[in-house]
């Protein structure tokens, strides 16, 4: 009898099954991965021995498809639903955890087929389109953002909660615009990067794997020093060595930051589904906990007048607003639902 994980494409949704199995691998029970054959899913968990047995379906988004695409997009889930059905039924699943985004389709419909307990772990304030079709149908339903969920606190790695501190001035800055960067970001850092060297402030960059070089180099034509980086196990250090951040608001990246107590400028991809990282952002700036600007409104001189100011009361405030068992939390859940 096992529990099944299933979801992701993306590497904030994957981030919460990777939290979630470091809690539960040494439970002595069978854990099993359903995900996608695209995506990012084979990337984090084909070689991933934490699991008993890992799958990757040939399952694809039907949201976004249209005409010809839709059907056929539909024909590929009802084959991966079945495949689904037939593995779940395989491994004795007690109970399915869906992360969400297409890779999870498949098992969490086999699961409702089959009368599996489903609990649903929704990463953003606002919900994607397999959740809020799955959400009536869930055992459990899982936010951090939604008041009726029965659980809150988002499970991330303990090193964050580890290496918080509060700041007070500022004299590191990190700009994150992820593992692949993100053009807006860059060129805000090279913007802002000759007045940070004016105040002694020092910069951490990731500046994305193909943007390295090109940012280095722009960084040394105008005489900065800055620690470059596109992506790195040692993003828990560098993120606890900043008292101040730029970054876009990812669901995993905004409570990391939170729960290591660092300040950050949230500046949300443009083009997220249903606009979901500014919602993310939004959640925190509500609480005075953060500070917002979109792509098309960055303000070079409000930003510099926030960098100048003291950090410590939203830092001491962002040490409340998350938990540090949210893992073990959604761990204990599906193994009260796997007996």
């Amino acid at each position: 009898m096992s529990i099944v994980m299933s979801g992701g494409g993306t590497g904030g949704h994957l981030a919460i099954v990777r939290a979630v199995k470091e809690e539960l691998k040494d439970s002595g029970v069978e854990l099993v991965y359903i995900g996608s054959s695209r995506g990012q899913d084979k990337q984090w968990f084909e070689d991933d021995t934490d699991f008993d047995s890992r799958y990757f379906l040939d399952s694809k988004g039907v949201v976004n498809q249209k005409g010809f695409g839709k059907v056929a997009s539909l024909w590929t889930m009802a084959k991966s639903v079945l495949k689904a059905r037939k593995l779940l039924k395989e491994h004795k699943a007690k109970v399915v955890l869906s992360v969400g985004g297409f890779s999870a389709a498949p098992t969490a419909f086999a699961a409702l087929s089959l009368g599996i307990p489903l609990v649903i772990h929704e990463q953003n304030a606002s919900m994607g389109s397999l959740n809020k079709l799955l959400k009536p149908y869930a055992k459990e339903f899982i936010s951090s953002y939604d008041d009726s969920s029965t659980q809150a606190p988002y499970p991330i790695k303990d090193v964050y909660f580890k290496s918080a501190r509060v700041r007070g001035e500022v004299k590191t800055i990190i700009f994150l615009g992820g593992s692949q960067g993100a053009k807006a970001i860059n060129e805000l850092a090279l913007s802002l990067a000759p007045t940070l060297k004016q105040k002694g402030i020092s910069i951490i960059h990731q500046a994305g794997e193909r943007n390295i070089q090109d940012v280095q180099k722009a960084y040394d034509d105008i005489g900065v020093e800055a620690e470059v980086f596109g992506f790195s196990t040692k993003l828990p250090e560098y993120i606890a060595k900043a008292d101040f951040a730029i970054a876009r608001a990812g669901a995993s990246t905004l409570w990391e930051l939170s729960a290591n107590g660092l300040p950050t400028l949230y500046i949300p991809y443009p083009y997220a589904a249903s606009d979901h990282q500014y919602y993310n952002a939004k959640f925190l700036v509500d609480k005075n906990l953060a500070w917002l600007m979109r792509e098309s409104d960055i303000d070079i001189a409000k930003i510099e007048e926030i960098i100048s100011s003291s950090m410590s009361d939203i830092s001491e405030k962002l040490k409340d607003i998350i938990d540090d068992n949210g893992a073990k939390e959604i761990s204990n859940l599906l193994l009260s639902l796997h007996k």
